[in-house]
Order: structure tokens, then sequence, then C-alpha cells
């Protein structure tokens, strides 16, 4: 069996229940999955109130954006309820979001990401509904309103600090390589680490990268494709550099 990374260590910084799938991929390969989750997945501060009150209400919606598996997974169950002549049209960020939506999606860019989806959105005069992390910035929002929609930005969920034992941070400095899928990870890391980091750090993309940047902490790499397939692609690259 071809394991290129048996006896590697890499951490994986996601919430629990987000990280098997990433933990599978490294399994497959040899490697040991290190599962220090960072962050949690929560309701928004006001318990979902206003997501549930636009998703009560899609018929006066044209579209509904969603911009990572978490907001997704938090409007599947109301899409699930609705029939697919009377959804809105769906726009998802990447395709592992538009999976996590259970819907087939209508809208996904080539390039996975935010900025990229804006892009490609289409002009328009009606009503949007973007669906998104509370502490989310405002660009795919604006962005989509600079094309002439009128936009509702809802808060999906929101991340927290998950802190780990003290044992566990012991271990963590020491793996081969950690992995970054998200901002909010990033910043977690930094709280509990400050910019200490094992060997290898691998971003899953440039927004990923960016709050790195911004926080002092080095990337070694980004994922060519912003995916969890990517990410360990070039994970893969990296550890291979470095035999």
């Amino acid at each position: 069996m071809n394991e290129p990374l048996a006896g590697r260590r890499v951490v994986i910084t996601r919430a629990a229940q987000q990280a098997e799938p990433l933990a599978g991929l490294l399994r497959a390969l040899g490697a040991e999955p290190m599962l220090v989750p960072l962050i949690e997945i929560v309701p928004p501060s006001d318990g979902g109130a206003e997501l549930a009150a636009a998703l009560g209400n899609l018929a006066r919606y044209e579209w509904l954006v969603v911009t990572s598996p978490n907001g997704a997974a938090a409007v599947r169950e109301a899409l699930q309820g609705v029939p697919e002549a009377d959804r809105p049209r769906l726009a998802a960020v990447g395709t592992a979001t538009a999976d996590a939506l259970g819907a087939p999606a209508d809208l996904v860019p080539a390039e996975q990401l935010a900025a990229a989806l804006v892009d490609v959105f289409p002009s328009g005069t009606g009503s949007v509904l973007v669906a998104q992390a509370e502490n989310a910035g405002p660009a795919v929002g604006a962005g989509i309103g600079a094309k002439g929609w009128r936009v509702d930005v809802v808060p999906a969920y929101r991340t927290v600090p998950a802190v780990p034992s003290a044992g566990v941070l012991l271990r963590v400095l020491s793996a081969d390589a950690v992995l970054f899928a998200s901002g909010s990870a990033v910043r977690a890391w930094t709280e509990v680490f400050g910019v200490e980091t094992p060997a290898v750090t691998v971003a899953i993309g440039p927004a990923t990268a960016k709050v790195a940047s911004e926080l002092g902490l080095k990337i070694d790499a980004i994922a060519a494709d912003h995916s969890l397939e990517g990410l360990v692609s070039e994970l893969l690259t990296q550890l291979g550099d470095c035999n």
C-alpha cells in the first residue's frame, strides 16, 4: 500500500464535528492526524432567529447565497422543506459548500473564493439572501449589492474558541505539519500558541493565508485547489520537499 505520509503527524484545527473528512484523507496516506479543534461552530448570537425568519420567507428571494459549508448546513433543512419549483436559485462559494446544501447549486465559481463568487454573480434588481458566519466581513453582500440586487445578509452560525488541554498543547508544536482550513482557526491558533507552529504550515486558500499574514503567522504554502483534497495535495508536496 502506498502511504507517502507514513509516520507523519499532522495537526487538524477544524471544529470537532468537521474534522473527520480531513482526518480520513490523511489516514489514507498513512499520516497520523492530530485532532486539535481550536474553534467550535455554534448558533449565532440571536439563536438563529434572523436566519429562521428569512428562511421562512424564501419566496421573496431570487437567490440564496452561502459562503461556507457551515452556512449551507444551516439552511439545508429549510431548503428541503420547499418544493424545488418554489426555491430561490442557489449560489455556493465552492463545491464542498454546494454539497452541504443538499440541493443542486445553480452557481459555483470555478475558483473557490468569495471574491470569485461575487465576480461571476449576475446583475439584477431582485432580492438576495446571503447566509454567512456572524463574524464574516461585508464583502460578499456588498459585492452582490453593487450589481443591483437588494441584499439581506443574515448570520447562520458563529465560531468560538475551543482551548485544548495542556497535554495536547505540548505535542502539537512537535508535529510535522499543521493545516488551516479557515481564518477563524488561524485566529484561534494565535490566541493559544502565538506565532509558534510545527515545521510546515499549509492554508486552504488565500483568504486564510491573509489572516495568518496579518497576525504574523508564517504560512509555507497555499493549496492551489481551495478544498480539503487540495489542502492535502499541497501538504504532500511540502512534506515531500522536507524529505
